[in-house]
């Protein structure tokens, strides 16, 4: 089942590095990312999308069976999503994922209609549905199913004043399992 786009994103901690809970809860609760994947050669593909949380825990992004994104997946189904916070001081989590691509039209159409949600702040009608039906088909829509493995944060860190009289500090953070628990 596909999530309603939240009414709050996560705010990430400034103190400390995210918990694994708190990581889910940020990828849950915001809707833009860096979708990268390796190219034969040159550096990574990347491209800011929509993406659409389930309730299983997947992502899942809308594209056209011809971009690069799509075909990619075909030889290499490895992906990451650096899931952007779109408040100030900015917060990222990167998600590495195995991907598969999804032609299924009901799926094609939901998720585009998610996402079409997702831009505009508010839900579509039904009435909305045969427009975004002929678009999937004009365009040869897929869905790339992201399933998350592990994740990467990276705090949010803001210089208030340029007097130097405020450090910022950094930590390190670390690569955590996507369904890892909370420590106790």
């Amino acid at each position: 089942m596909l999530l309603p786009l939240s009414t709050e994103p996560f705010t990430a901690p400034t103190d400390r590095d995210m918990l694994p809970s708190e990581r889910r809860e940020f990828v849950r609760t915001h809707r833009t990312c860096v979708f990268g994947y390796r190219r034969k050669n040159d550096g990574p593909g990347m491209s800011i999308v929509y993406y659409i949380p389930t309730d299983d825990g997947e992502l899942l992004v809308s594209t056209m069976a011809g971009r690069g994104k799509a075909r990619v997946i075909g030889r290499d189904g490895k992906v990451s999503l650096c899931v952007l916070d779109e408040r100030w001081p900015f917060a990222y989590l990167q998600v590495y994922a195995d991907a598969v691509i999804e032609s299924d039209r009901d799926l094609v159409v939901d998720v585009m209609t998610a996402v079409a949600g997702r831009m505009s702040g508010q839900p579509l009608g039904e009435e909305a549905r045969p427009f975004i039906e002929a678009m999937a088909e004009k365009e040869n829509r897929v869905v790339v199913r992201c399933k998350p493995y592990e994740t990467f944060a990276q705090p949010p860190r803001h210089l208030h004043r340029n007097d130097q009289e405020e450090v910022i500090t950094h930590w390190v953070s670390g690569m955590v399992p996507w369904d890892a628990e909370d420590p106790a």
